[in-house]
């Protein structure tokens, strides 16, 4: 991160190669778009190790691309207790990573914690569904998930930044 910026979040879902890096793709597209790329920074990680190094999910770029969002540049990692001293906002795509990162979040930074969904409570839901399992209309629900939630949570950081 540079000193202009404003703000940085870390989306995380379990492997990092469906819901989190579709986040962070549809997230950078919507900034980029806002004339805010060098004010926010954005990143992915999983809670678990399964994938590191891996691109995401063929399905989860392709549903991407449809939408004008090339995700191909990203890789898996794993979240570390030190990604919640890098990061202002780590937003988790369910209930199951969010308990897990609690188990890595030093306590004076849990107030950085928070689920994803919550940007988004016309959604009606507070979990992004896994779609790794699914078929193709998964990852077509992650997506309107995902956008309506990058919407709510770009409005809360340009009130809370001055962007």
């Amino acid at each position: 991160m540079n000193r202009e910026t404003a703000v940085s979040v870390l989306f995380v879902c379990m492997g990092n190669i469906c819901r989190s890096p579709t986040a962070q793709g549809v997230f950078e597209y919507l900034v980029k778009n806002e004339g805010l790329a060098g004010r926010i920074h954005i990143d992915s990680a999983g809670t678990h190790a399964y994938h590191i190094g891996e691109s995401p999910d063929r399905r989860a770029m392709e549903a991407a691309l449809r939408r004008g969002i090339d995700m191909g540049a990203q890789r898996a990692r794993r979240v570390s207790e030190a990604d919640f001293q890098r990061f202002d906002l780590v937003l988790a795509m369910d209930w199951n990573n969010y308990q897990d990162l609690l188990l890595v979040c030093p306590a004076e930074q849990s107030g950085k914690l928070r689920l994803f969904l919550d940007f988004a409570p016309e959604a009606g839901t507070r979990e992004v569904p896994d779609p790794y399992y699914g078929g193709g209309t998964g990852f077509e629900r992650v997506l309107d998930l995902v956008e309506q939630a990058a919407r709510g949570l770009l409005a809360e950081i340009r009130q809370q930044h001055g962007l």
